[in-house]
């Protein structure tokens, strides 16, 4: 896959995951471990650099920050697929499967987001 689609691509990814921190909030908010503060905020904050990052890897000049936000952003939101595999009885509508897989499948996304921003 060249850098320009693998680009596209994450972005579009990104973009969507976090238009969706907005359009379907209540799915995330569960997601949010017990002890993290104001969980509405921390969707709707992640959502929102989600979109910023998405953007900011098909920007040149910023690609390479954005990629680094991204890569932040993918470990700082790890302990919500953590709280999701541990509490699956929460989100009955999601796979139990897909709840495990989501766990190393943060360290692809990562790879992709490192390999494609530079």
């Amino acid at each position: 896959m060249t850098r320009k689609i693998s680009l596209y691509l994450l972005a579009a990814f990104f973009c969507f995951a976090g238009v969706m921190h907005f359009v379907n909030p209540s799915l995330f908010f569960k997601a949010v471990p017990s002890y993290l503060p104001e969980p509405m905020a921390l969707v709707l904050i992640s959502g929102f650099f989600e979109v910023l990052g998405a953007i900011g890897v098909l920007v040149p000049r910023t690609r390479k920050a954005a990629g680094i936000g991204l890569i932040a952003l993918l470990i700082a939101v790890f302990p919500a697929n953590i709280h999701m595999a541990l509490h699956p009885q929460q989100f009955s509508e999601i796979p139990l499967y897909v709840l495990y897989l989501r766990l190393p499948l943060q360290l692809l996304l990562i790879y992709w987001v490192k390999r494609a921003s530079g």
